[in-house]
């Protein structure tokens, strides 16, 4: 951070959308040598429940207040502003405490107030006095947190803004809200993996009110709750915009709810951030820029497909050449590109958008998903009359594409003609830079994931800059396969899947798992990751001895 920046968030504003932990502890240090007052590194420190308990949770969340210790009358409280002394006097004059202050880094109070509190603490006092005002009836509180004139003061609003707040601050890429008979679950999915938040045990009981507000802001129907629904939410936080997209299911203990983040700052949509290895980077551009044939991009729900055909649709943009997308939903905006939303409601499926949107003479035509026959004969044939057609698919690898079209009912001679390459790709977590560790791994590993003998691999530890994980982000791992005689022949006479994939595997394909291997040798991500990611169907066939003739080993570029 600059100094201006730190001047800044000195006086109040908000923080720098680029500090990291390591700036936050910097500008805490510096704070605390500033008005001469202790700092202290609450990383690892042991916090007493029962001491925060006798302190108001909503002023302790909202100056960012943290009781440490207490000595007699005197309790030693952590602050990340020495400037704020107004909450300091109503904390002394609430409990009667001495209060002195040292400086803390503000993300380690805010981290040690959602542990010891949950996430929304803060608002529990006042979730209970307005079920108090009400009679203890949650209806009451379910209506009036969509009141507009109730929306300032509304703790349940409170607290589904504090909710969101936080899992932008994990960033988080999904939020999951699960009921079950006596409490309302909340998870975080954080670089691919779900973490279980803590929230208070008095938020439990207000679980119809606090989906209803979500259901209010997604513009859902709050009076049905028999059937599935889905809606979106424009959010503001700290200055970054959030889109994010809202699922309700009915489930058997209340309505379950997962909102998906799509984070537009963050989103870099060019083929530069997709870090593709250097051979696979050069063929995927030559051949998204091919003038017809249909491009495939393969992979399970979050694993990154949506971002590559993004990206790949900006890197071939340009004035003369006019690009339509049909998708379910529009996740990003792009400038130059034209894009409709699916409505099932009213008939306009991916079929039907596709059929349409030929007559506007497209270049490059987007198919958020073939997911039926229709749509798949319809990619195929505008990818057979000039079009290039970009599209995903769900499925295990690259090779099982061929498959998957023809069991959709396509006839095997048109997928061979039209199919020019197709990518499968996974997302594996990234190692944390500040505290991976290097290490030799022994003979055995060595040979089972063909490893170089003078090459060291590295592991994740953990660190305050990684929130303790030994990771941060994700890195894509990928698998090309484009079509040549060979395979079109296979194609055309429905060979077995086997049989496909190891004419792929002679023609040159790297597998996800050798490109994951790739990965970790050059520090980027951990072995036990790769198996974690890979496990279960490609590893044995890709660590059998002598797989393919290969020209180089796998960890060459």
């Amino acid at each position: 951070m600059t100094t201006t920046q730190q001047r800044n968030w000195i006086d109040g504003d908000s923080q720098p959308p680029d500090a990291s932990e390591g700036d936050l502890v910097h500008v805490a240090r510096s704070l605390a040598e500033r008005f001469l007052l202790e700092f202290v590194d609450l990383e690892g420190y042991d916090i007493d429940p029962v001491l925060v308990a006798r302190f108001p949770a909503a002023v302790l969340f909202e100056h960012e207040i943290l009781p440490l210790h207490q000595n007699g009358r005197q309790v030693t409280v952590a602050v990340s502003d020495p400037l704020k002394i107004e909450p300091l006097d109503e904390l002394t004059t609430g409990s009667g405490f001495y209060l002195q202050t040292v400086v803390a880094p503000s993300h380690q109070i805010a981290r040690h107030l959602r542990e010891v509190l949950g996430v929304g603490g803060g608002t529990v006092s006042d979730l209970k006095a307005q079920a108090g005002q009400h009679g203890a009836t949650l209806d009451a509180i379910e209506l009036t947190s969509g009141s507009e004139e109730d929306a300032g003061a509304s703790a349940v609003i409170r607290f589904v803004n504090d909710l969101l707040a936080e899992a932008v601050e994990q960033r988080a890429s999904d939020i999951h809200l699960e009921p079950m008979e006596q409490q309302l679950v909340v998870r975080f999915r954080i670089d691919g993996l779900l973490s279980v938040q803590t929230v208070p045990p008095e938020i439990h009981p207000f679980r119809a009110a606090i989906i209803s507000r979500l259901k209010i802001m997604s513009q859902l129907n709050i009076a049905e709750k028999r059937l599935p629904q889905d809606g979106r939410i424009k959010l503001t936080v700290k200055a970054r915009e959030i889109d994010v997209r809202v699922s309700v299911i009915p489930m058997l203990d209340g309505e379950g709810i997962v909102m998906r983040l799509l984070d537009k700052s963050r989103a870099a949509m060019n083929l530069n951030s997709i870090e593709f290895p250097r051979d696979i980077d050069q063929m995927w551009r030559g051949i998204i820029s091919r003038p017809h044939g249909l491009v495939l991009v393969t992979g399970p729900t979050g694993s990154g497909k949506t971002t590559t055909l993004y990206s790949s649709l900006m890197e071939i943009r340009s004035p003369t050449r006019k690009i339509i997308t049909v998708e379910d939903p529009v996740e990003y905006r792009l400038n130059g590109v034209n894009q409709i939303q699916v409505q099932d409601k009213i008939g306009l499926d991916f079929a039907e958008g596709l059929r349409s949107i030929l007559r506007h003479d497209p270049d490059v035509v987007l198919i958020g998903e073939i997911r039926d026959t229709e749509t798949a004969r319809s990619a195929i044939q505008a990818s057979m009359t000039g079009h290039l057609v970009l599209s995903t698919l769900h499925t295990n690898d690259a090779p099982s594409a061929l498959t998957r079209l023809i069991d959709l009912g396509i006839e095997p001679y048109l997928v061979s003609g039209s199919v020019e390459a197709i990518l499968a790709q996974r997302l594996v977590r990234r190692l944390c830079v500040h505290c991976r560790e290097r290490y030799c791994p022994d003979c055995q590993t060595r040979r089972v994931h063909q490893l170089p003998d003078d090459r060291p691999l590295y592991r994740a530890v953990g660190c305050r800059e990684c929130r303790g994980t030994g990771y941060s982000g994700r890195v894509g791992i990928f698998e090309l396969m484009t079509m040549n005689v060979r395979l079109r022949d296979l194609c055309s006479r429905k060979a077995p899947i086997d049989e496909i994939r190891s004419a792929a595997l002679a023609s040159g394909m790297l597998t996800l798992t050798n490109s994951g291997v790739r990965r970790a040798v050059d520090g980027q991500t951990s072995i036990e990751e790769v198996v974690r990611v890979c496990a279960g169907w490609s590893i044995p066939s890709v660590f059998l001895s002598d797989p393919v003739p290969a020209a180089k080993p796998i960890w060459q570029a």
